[in-house]
């Protein structure tokens, strides 16, 4: 299997008053044209994996890597110009919650319209068709009377299936789901897994789904990386999640609700100083 994207040794570190703070340390793993979990708490790097992926990491940030490239691009010495041409484009993020991620004053339609006449040259007549399309391929019942509502008269379920829509609709080679699901219903949930299975499975994307729910990623992703204090710490495939070693990712697995199981004491999810070193 060929890779889509190689990351070795990714570093990203913030400047404080009080010193320098490293969110992500040496991370590295190569993704094909499969379904990569990230796991991990809050805090432990895996947004700003995807950030720095995606050259979408604070202008104050310090990132460096021994390899960070996207087929034949290394995205490291890549140009702004360069960088903007791929997002949207062969690389796309789903952000956490659409209400914060899509413009307020912009209807869905037009939102998603220049996100496609940015990177291709289409009529607006064309770009509105591909739109309605994409926006019925993400099971948005009647696309027509969506296409001009602005984002705060849509649902979380409609709104993040909108990012969705719009991250699709270039057709990228990789796309990054940072927790679509977390502001979601079960209900919605399924639906949206639903969505993102089909289309990485017809279009033959590479998928990075950050997640902090563990029996979610078991059963969506192909490989799992957990992750804790900036740094993997464990790597398995997601179907052997139940095996896994490492003292922290059975501690996430221990604190999962089970409902035939006497949980007195409840489990606590220790930490231990040399994980972060």
């Amino acid at each position: 299997m060929s890779a889509l994207l190689t990351v070795e040794n990714l570093r990203v570190s913030f400047p404080t008053r009080t010193g320098l703070i490293e969110a992500v340390r040496g991370v590295s793993f190569t993704l094909g044209r499969e379904r990569l979990g990230i796991v991990g708490e809050s805090g432990s790097g895996k947004s700003q994996t995807g950030r720095a992926i995606m050259g979408l990491t604070s202008p104050q940030a310090r990132i460096s890597a021994d390899r960070l490239q996207f087929r034949e691009t290394d995205l490291m010495t890549a140009n702004p110009a360069r960088r903007r041409s791929l997002r949207g484009k062969q690389l796309a993020m789903i952000l956490q919650d659409p209400k914060y991620s899509l413009n307020p004053v912009m209807t869905v339609g037009r939102q998603i319209m220049e996100t496609l006449r940015t990177h291709e040259k289409v009529s607006s007549a064309t770009a509105r068709s591909r739109a309605l399309a994409m926006l019925e391929a993400v099971q948005i019942r009647n696309p027509e009377r969506v296409f001009d509502l602005y984002p705060h008269e849509v649902s979380g379920g409609m709104g993040q299936r909108v990012m969705i829509a719009m991250m699709l609709i270039c057709g990228p080679e990789l796309l990054i789901a940072d927790e679509p699901t977390s502001a979601l219903d079960v209900t919605v949930q399924l639906e949206v897994l639903a969505i993102l299975d089909g289309l990485v499975r017809d279009r033959g994307m590479g998928l990075i789904f950050i997640s902090h729910d563990l029996r979610l990623v078991s059963s969506f992703c192909d490989r799992v990386l957990v992750m804790y204090a900036g740094r993997v710490v464990e790597e398995i495939e997601a179907t052997r999640l139940h095996e896994a070693q490492h003292p922290y990712t059975r501690g996430l697995l221990e604190c999962l609700p089970q409902i035939a199981a006497d949980r007195h004491p409840l489990p606590v999810l220790l930490r231990k100083a040399e994980w972060a070193l």
